[in-house]
């Protein structure tokens, strides 16, 4: 049997080579060539400091001096230049006698063409403006305004936060508010948002609260969460909501418009960015779940508290729910989202059954620490190290035992703990794959029907 713990042990020297999946407390996914790492573009952390921002203050006018009074001396220089000005003025009005008459002719002249140049021109007509319906009724066709399409979120998206206490460094109990976004998806009162918004309150049993635009707070009930795709469905106790209108994200194309809006920093509700699709179909990792998720890729600055907000179209259409940035602070215009197709559908899983059907479980438990390094020292080969296989399931079906190490699923190679499970995500409930065991120095392929995934009891 494999023992990490025998020969090496995680922190020893001869594991300071190996590689993770965590940088720092964050995950990273790799293209090959270099590592990426992703933050979500997420909540406000309950153990991090929430220090107000800092806003820019105009300066303030100095105010006007007063002016010294007048001397006595200035008063009378006054005097004499209006005395000036009397005797010019007496003086012209012999000339204004004579010029007079002059005068008046010209004036009746100006008069008479004033006249004319009014008889032709056009009547102008006047222009009827109607003051737009409120928003709750408002009806948009076609491509919208950016205005318009910031007037209707307004009343489709919402606030979502969670009170946290937590330990500090000197060990004092500190609370602390978790924020994120989330928008309205039925009128009755379903709000969709990202899984890790709501995480930690799910896991303590916490209250969440849901703020609407103008200010009414619910609190919500979480109804389900499908953490490997960082969706979750809440439901607060209210009716004749302003539901969004789901798009279709396969229609996206790169170059199109789009327009994301929540609550960056916690603090900043209802903001508006604005931006364009940037490419589609990425595999991302966030740094609060290890799986891959796709998403695509926009250029509207999302940042702590976007999460879970959505991201609309050109015609006030969600196409996306926000939900990562890159971790680096030095990248700037590169977002990402999970398209609404595929959240959709999540969605519509969790509100008929509670969790995601269809999804794939073989019942193996995997040990993590089994890697390279390990293979090379016992002379085996890298794969997935099964330490367990539960009861019942489809991996004892099908004769998978512990010690056994998988090396490939449907002839893909198997090399770590994470590609298994990369495979198995990739298949679904009841489909029949060729899974490679190595077992007593030789290999053998087994026949599995994957089982459907439940979630665990909270």
């Amino acid at each position: 049997m494999f023992d990490p713990e025998e020969e090496f042990m995680p922190g020893s020297e001869n594991a300071q080579s190996e590689q993770t999946d965590r940088i720092n407390g964050e995950y990273h996914y790799k293209n090959g060539y270099s590592q990426r790492i992703y933050s979500d573009a997420h909540y406000v952390r309950a153990d991090e400091s929430t220090t107000p921002p800092r806003y820019y203050t105009p300066p303030q006018k100095p105010e006007k001096e007063e002016k010294p009074a007048k001397s006595r001396r200035g008063a009378s220089l006054g005097a004499v230049i209006a005395c000036c000005l009397i005797c010019a003025i007496l003086g012209s009005v012999g000339g204004g006698a004579l010029m007079g008459s002059a005068l008046t002719k010209r004036i009746d002249s100006l008069e008479e063409s004033v006249a004319t140049l009014s008889e032709r021109q056009p009547i102008l007509q006047q222009t009827t403006v109607t003051a737009p319906a409120a928003a709750a009724t408002t009806v948009y066709t076609g491509e919208l305004t950016a205005g318009d399409i910031y007037d209707m979120a307004c009343q489709q998206v919402v606030g979502v936060s969670t009170s946290v206490t937590y330990t500090n460094f000197f060990g004092m109990p500190v609370s602390a508010a978790v924020s994120g976004s989330g928008f309205i998806i039925t009128a009755d009162g379903y709000i969709m948002t990202n899984c890790h918004v709501v995480e930690d309150a799910y896991k303590r049993d916490l209250d969440v609260d849901v703020i609407l635009h103008d200010g009414t707070r619910y609190t919500a009930q979480i109804v389900g969460m499908e953490p490997d795709n960082d969706i979750a469905i809440l439901k607060i106790d209210a009716t004749g909501l302003n539901a969004a209108t789901l798009g279709n994200s396969d229609a996206m194309r790169v170059g199109d418009s789009v327009y994301a809006v929540g609550n960056p920093l916690g603090e900043l509700d209802f903001s508006m960015t604005s931006g364009h699709v940037s490419a589609k179909d990425r595999r991302i990792v966030t740094d609060t779940h290890n799986e891959a998720i796709a998403m695509f890729q926009f250029d509207a600055a999302i940042n702590s508290g976007n999460s879970g907000g959505p991201v609309y179209n050109a015609r006030g259409e969600v196409v996306g729910v926000a939900t990562a940035k890159p971790a680096s602070s030095s990248v700037e215009g590169i977002s990402f989202a999970i398209p609404i197709n595929d959240a959709a559908v999540i969605a519509k899983d969790i509100l008929t059954t509670g969790y995601v059907t269809g999804k794939a479980y073989l019942g193996v438990t995997v040990n993590s620490k089994y890697n390279e390094m390990y293979a090379q020292y016992y002379g085996w080969p890298v794969g997935a190290y099964i330490d367990d296989v539960t009861e019942g399931s489809c991996a004892e079906a099908a004769g998978i035992e512990s010690g056994d190490i998988i090396t490939k699923v449907d002839g893909e190679e198997i090399t770590s703990y994470d590609d298994l499970r990369a495979a198995i995500k990739h298949h679904s409930a009841g489909q029949t794959v060729e899974i490679e065991v190595y077992r007593a120095d030789e290999s053998r392929t087994v026949t599995v029907t994957f089982d459907e995934e439940r979630p665990a009891a909270n």
